[in-house]
């Protein structure tokens, strides 16, 4: 099968069918009105800053819109999430829950008013974390539990957690190990979860100043595929240019809502 180059419409055409397809056609670009250098700049400065960037400064530094920058990160940090999709935490991991959002004062912890709750899993390494796996939920339930396992977890691992009882059904598909913590000495018990707790709290307060519940996921999505790929920072920009490359299309109208 032959092609040859329709440059008034930057189209392949082929020689036999004569059905015409561009060089974006079936990745995240696709029937993208926005140049490819643009994209490729977002890309960069979303690879390169371990802190990210805002729609805001991203509209400013491209030369668009805010809610073109805004549809661009979102469909980017899509690629991030399908990319980490593929694995699964393994041998020693620390799990716990934590609440993110709200925009009042008010109860800390579970039962905290107008905040999301958020699933955290931590590799546990002899130089410290692994591999990291964070989720937005509903609720802490027994139900959300077993999901996030299904999702991020290789059956038959060791989990720590704190005794709340929504985690009691780890033990079915995995070693559970449990202990009733106080506030105080959660830090002891579960330390490098808490510190990535932590961390992607300053990540989406310090770059964004807070998120809406509704795309919280995308948020997390963004900090856990940087901090997964945090020895391979020369390459991050390549890597996640792939990544993009061999993404379905995306709809505008998913971030629009």
């Amino acid at each position: 099968m032959k092609a040859y180059y329709v440059s008034s419409r930057h189209v392949y055409q082929c020689t036999q069918c004569r059905h015409q397809v561009s060089v974006t056609a079936g990745t995240l670009f696709h029937a993208t009105k926005i140049p490819l250098v643009k994209w490729f700049w977002a890309i960069y400065l979303m690879a390169s800053d371990k802190g990210g960037i805002s729609a805001l400064r991203a509209s400013k530094l491209l030369g668009v819109s805010w809610i073109t920058a805004y549809t661009m990160l979102g469909k980017i940090r899509k690629a991030m999430a399908d990319r980490d999709s593929i694995y699964r935490l393994a041998n020693l991991i620390e799990l716990d829950d934590t609440f993110v959002g709200g925009k009042r004062a008010g109860k800390r912890g579970r039962g905290a008013e107008g905040k999301r709750p958020v699933l955290v899993a931590v590799e546990t390494r002899e130089k410290g974390a692994g591999f990291i796996a964070m989720e937005a939920i509903d609720s802490v339930s027994k139900n959300s539990v077993k999901q996030f396992l299904a999702r991020h977890l290789r059956t038959d691992q060791t989990v720590k957690t704190d005794a709340f009882p929504a985690m009691n059904i780890i033990g079915k598909q995995h070693k559970h190990q449990k202990r009733v913590t106080p506030p105080e000495e959660a830090k002891i018990w579960l330390p490098l979860v808490h510190i990535m707790i932590g961390n992607m709290k300053k990540f989406i307060n310090g770059t964004f100043h807070g998120v809406s519940s509704q795309h919280l996921q995308e948020y997390l999505d963004e900090f856990c595929y940087r901090f997964n790929r945090r020895f391979w920072e020369p390459e991050l920009p390549l890597r996640l240019l792939n990544a993009c490359l061999a993404h379905v299309p995306i709809k505008n109208a998913e971030f629009h809502s």
